[in-house]
């Protein structure tokens, strides 16, 4: 059988953002407005999904109409012109756009990670910089962990003073969002090893992020490596995220929110695809006697099972966005607060991988041999599922809960909790 499928790519050199233009970006102001801007980007990012997956085509017109919409500005505070909207909201519009396109759902994840530091460690005058940049339509990525590093947490990346000034050395790899953005933040350590968050501007002399991302799923993030080469670094782009472990807050949950919410949307675009397919296309089964696939009891039975479990995942989403919400709410975050959230949360993504696994996997099982053809390219929602979901292993999340529960153990502060 011969694989129709784009080759993964060689490891080609970096493209660049254009700078927005900012007359043409939206500035939105309520939950509302970016849920309606969130389905506007979903019905036009929906058509083009699978053609860019087969071809491993990179989506920088989608981007910039992504920049252009105001999304990227709806967790801005409003005392920085922002919307500031809910937790539930944030995760709501993941799930329209991953529902839409799973990679057009990661690649801003951790432009809102990023931001989540940047309300809870920078300083006013970094908020005040870096927020009108958002609302102007600049988009932030990720330099993520080091490839061969022992654990995701640690790495060779390093802030160093030097008598010419700071500079940034070393290279990171999962870098979702990096090739597009036109801030790369990035983990390092600094001379007296303590963890920073660098927010090095893209065009940066030094700074290079290769496309070389060769996954079978979400293959249009382009999260492959980015490499520091002694890149001059202003201090006013450092953030102290060691605070980040001494402080109860909401970093961690927030982002493990979105991370559930992108699951919830594969899984609601596979259960769509598994509808479509079998009503317009598959064959009842020759022992059945049955005239249509529609009337086929275990395909019924099998497709109700699908629909209670994935409303009960985004129900689970949604309350655990609401906790985050009432916590932000009530104003300090206590130990306990932060410990309730990561529960929360790790309840919500424990259902999102499951249902994201079962339907991309039920789709094609219901539907019939016809519909791994590859004209149909219905295997991408079980390659988004499987390798999204591997982001942080759903074994520890159910650990996290069962500790907690039982031993009354809080969860570690950090971004996977």
């Amino acid at each position: 059988m011969t694989d129709t499928q784009s080759p993964p790519p060689q490891a080609t050199p970096d493209q660049r953002p254009r700078a927005p233009d900012a007359s043409r970006v939206q500035r939105l102001h309520s939950d509302q407005e970016a849920l309606d801007a969130a389905h506007r980007l979903a019905a036009l990012f929906a058509p083009g999904a699978s053609g860019r997956d087969r071809e491993r085509r990179l989506p920088w017109a989608e981007l910039d109409l992504w920049s252009e919409s105001g999304l990227g500005g709806i967790t801005v505070p409003r005392a920085y012109g922002g919307a500031d909207v809910s937790f539930t909201t944030l995760a709501e519009v993941f799930v329209i756009l991953s529902a839409a396109d799973p990679a057009l759902g990661q690649i801003p994840q951790n432009h809102f990670g990023v931001l989540g530091v940047l309300r809870e460690v920078g300083t006013d005058a970094q908020k005040a910089r870096f927020y009108v940049e958002v609302l102007a339509g600049h988009r932030l990525g990720n330099a993520g962990p080091e490839r061969r590093s022992k654990t995701i947490l640690h790495g060779q990346t390093r802030l160093a003073q030097t008598p010419q000034g700071l500079r940034l050395s070393g290279e990171r790899f999962y870098s979702t969002g990096a090739l597009f953005a036109h801030r790369v933040p990035t983990r390092a350590l600094d001379d007296e090893d303590r963890a920073v968050q660098v927010w090095a501007p893209r065009d940066a002399p030094g700074l290079t992020v290769v496309d070389d991302w060769s996954s079978f799923g979400q293959r249009t993030t382009a999260s492959g490596t980015v490499r520091f080469d002694n890149v001059a670094i202003d201090a006013a782009d450092v953030l102290p995220i060691w605070q980040l472990a001494d402080r109860p807050g909401l970093f961690g949950p927030s982002s493990q929110l979105v991370q559930a919410a992108i699951d919830q949307g594969i899984a609601q675009a596979a259960l769509a695809d598994a509808l479509a397919f079998v009503r317009e296309r598959a064959r009842p089964w020759i022992d059945s006697g049955l005239q249509t696939a529609t009337d086929d009891p275990y395909i019924i039975q099998d497709l109700g099972r699908l629909q209670v479990d994935l409303h009960a995942a985004h129900a689970v989403l949604h309350e655990a966005g609401q906790l985050l919400d009432a916590i932000r709410a009530a104003g300090t975050v206590t130990a306990e607060d932060s410990a309730r959230a990561s529960v929360a949360v790790a309840e919500a993504k424990v259902l999102t991988t499951q249902i994201a696994l079962d339907a991309s996997e039920k789709l094609l099982e219901l539907a019939g041999s016809s519909a791994t053809r590859e004209a149909h390219n219905l295997g991408r929602h079980w390659r988004n599922a499987r390798t999204h979901t591997l982001h942080d292993p759903v074994r520890w999340k159910a650990h996290l809960i069962g500790n907690y529960l039982l031993n009354g153990v809080a969860p570690r502060r950090h971004s996977w909790n």
